[in-house]
């Protein structure tokens, strides 16, 4: 195992180890923003008619060739057909139908002709009226035809494909009630350090409250999975190991933060090591260098850093990509913006360093602002940032007007930028 590696290296390395969780069938409203396990097909012709795209009237096209201002076209209203009625009687020359959007257009009638350009001779443009046309009409012309959008057995929604909101309308519309879904990663999230406390209580000397855990868990959650925060876990190695081997009995995806560095009180890369497979300890980033990945009875085991900013981004950064593989998507990147820097930046570590940092637009493209604290022990400047600037790996610096790529923080992956 080679001590320090690239992202690149860390998030395949990851994603390696990793596989689609098994399948669920979920209610279609509840698989929004869930991948479809399985082709899904619909049960009848969609539409299951031909039906009017609009008001107006039902007509033979023939009738109207030569319809014109000058010599209009005058047709007898001889019925009316309201959304869910069916008029199945004859059109006879002189004659149309009036016809509302959604209703089955009379196998009569070869074309609908919207109600705003028809003018009204006698009555009020219902049956028993009569009306005039100073126009032509294209065979078909405002008709939504049977099986327009999908036949009865054609798949509609592919294995694999992401289900939008409209897909959740689509589904119905075609019969389909439940989902086969990839299941969603129940993910264990455990804090280590004996100076945290719970973030109810208020701190004593020496303690800090537990932020990470909730925010990791938020990102879980974000991701798409299920957390749990387990109970604060004391600096000690037995305690870890209890922790890890308790929860990979029970959960899909173990993370933890703190003690992932070399220190006297970080175990997570021992007890790793200890009772599985360690596979990873450092990446070549900023924040984030000390990441610990490996196996324990086959389950992923993640340690992030105890530092917010370095545990958000590794999370970010290759636990989310993980996740989402776990629940059958395909795209694991967020989308990437190239942008201006807006002031001078300096660069004093090698390593790739990710800025929490403010994207806006002007008339010349997008302007990225580095945020002035940049500590990795700050949650702040991450909740007041929408990107992390990157700073490729070296010791160049980048002035203003510089373009650097840009992770938009909050965006699908599925968004193509």
């Amino acid at each position: 195992m080679t001590e320090m590696i690239s992202l690149e290296e860390a998030q395949a390395l990851v994603l390696a180890n990793v596989a689609p969780l098994s399948t669920e069938v979920v209610e279609v409203l509840d698989a929004v923003g869930r991948v479809s396990a399985a082709d899904l097909a619909s049960d009848i012709d969609i539409a299951p008619f031909a039906h009017s795209a609009m008001d107006g009237y039902a007509v033979h096209v023939a009738e109207l060739e030569s319809a014109s201002e000058d010599a209009p076209v005058e047709l007898d209203v001889i019925a009316e057909i309201g959304a869910g009625e069916v008029y199945d009687g004859p059109i006879e020359a002189g004659q149309c139908v009036r016809i509302m959007t959604g209703a089955p257009v009379p196998d009569a009638a070869d074309a609908v002709v919207k109600y705003e350009i028809v003018g009204v001779v006698s009555g009020d443009g219902k049956p028993g009226s009569r009306v005039s046309f100073t126009a032509p009409t294209k065979l078909r012309n405002n008709i939504r035809e049977a099986g327009e959008e999908a036949h009865a057995g054609e798949v509609i929604v592919h294995a694999g494909e992401v289900i939008s909101s409209a897909g959740v309308g689509f589904l119905a519309g075609c019969g389909v009630l439940q989902v086969p879904v990839y299941r969603r990663p129940k993910v264990a999230i455990a804090a280590t350090g004996s100076e945290l406390i719970d973030p109810s209580e208020v701190p004593s000397a020496g303690k800090i409250r537990n932020s990470n855990s909730l925010a990791i868990a938020a990102c879980a959650k974000s991701a798409g999975c299920i957390p749990t925060i387990l109970p604060i876990v004391e600096d000690t190695y037995e305690a870890l190991e209890k922790t890890v081997l308790d929860a990979v009995e029970t959960y899909d995806f173990v993370v933890t933060t703190g003690g992932a560095a070399n220190g006297d009180f970080d175990f997570i890369k021992p007890v790793v090591e200890g009772t599985g497979e360690l596979l990873m300890t450092t990446v070549n980033m900023r924040p984030g260098k000390a990441q610990t990945f490996g196996l324990v009875k086959g389950k992923p085991v993640f340690g992030l850093p105890g530092n917010p900013a370095a545990a958000y981004c590794g999370f970010e950064m290759i636990v989310r990509q993980a996740l989402r593989k776990m629940q059958g998507y395909s795209h694991f990147n967020r989308p990437v913006v190239r942008a201006r820097l807006s002031q001078d930046t300096k660069k004093k570590d090698p390593r790739r360093i990710f800025l929490r940092a403010t994207l806006t637009k002007d008339d010349e493209g997008y302007l990225v602002t580095p945020a002035q604290n940049q500590s990795s022990g700050l949650f702040g400047p991450i909740q007041r940032s929408n990107c992390m600037a990157i700073m490729p790996e070296g010791l160049e610096s980048r002035a203003a007007g510089s373009m650097i790529d840009c992770v938009l923080l909050d965006v699908s992956e599925e968004v193509l930028i």
